[in-house]
């Protein structure tokens, strides 16, 4: 099941470039159909509240939980426990293009249903100025 979003999803054309040479090019059926359906503009129009490669959110998962802080990585970099999620894994792929207010649906390898919603953009490489991480 690919993520239900609100709102246009949006891409760096940096970051498209490097996730199509990912895994020799065999991704996750969402990550591929986002791929596919997003808008991909030049790393400095990116707006700020968008989640790209790199950016730390925080999230919410409902229920009164206290908010998670999340960064979204390539697989090499990812460590779960820490808050590092590979953009392969279906949550890291719900995050990906997604603005700040999004709520996203995914299901986890186990088959069960999850839903969180990014409670805020806490950093993104592309607001800072640098273009190329």
């Amino acid at each position: 099941m690919s993520a239900i979003l609100s709102g246009e999803l949006l891409l760096t054309e940096l970051d498209r470039a490097r996730l199509l040479k990912l895994n020799g090019g065999v991704l996750p059926d969402p990550l591929m159909e986002l791929l596919e359906e997003a808008t991909v503009v030049p790393s400095p129009a990116i707006p700020q509240q968008v989640v790209t490669m790199y950016s730390q959110v925080a999230v919410s998962h409902g229920g009164g939980d206290a908010p998670q802080k999340l960064t979204l990585c390539y697989p090499s970099d990812a460590e779960p426990m820490a808050g590092f999620i590979s953009v392969l894994s279906p949550v890291g792929s719900a995050l990906l293009g997604r603005e700040a207010g999004t709520t996203v649906d995914w299901t986890t390898p186990a088959g069960v249903q999850r839903r969180m919603t990014i409670d805020a953009i806490l950093f993104q490489p592309e607001a800072s100025g640098d273009y190329s991480t």
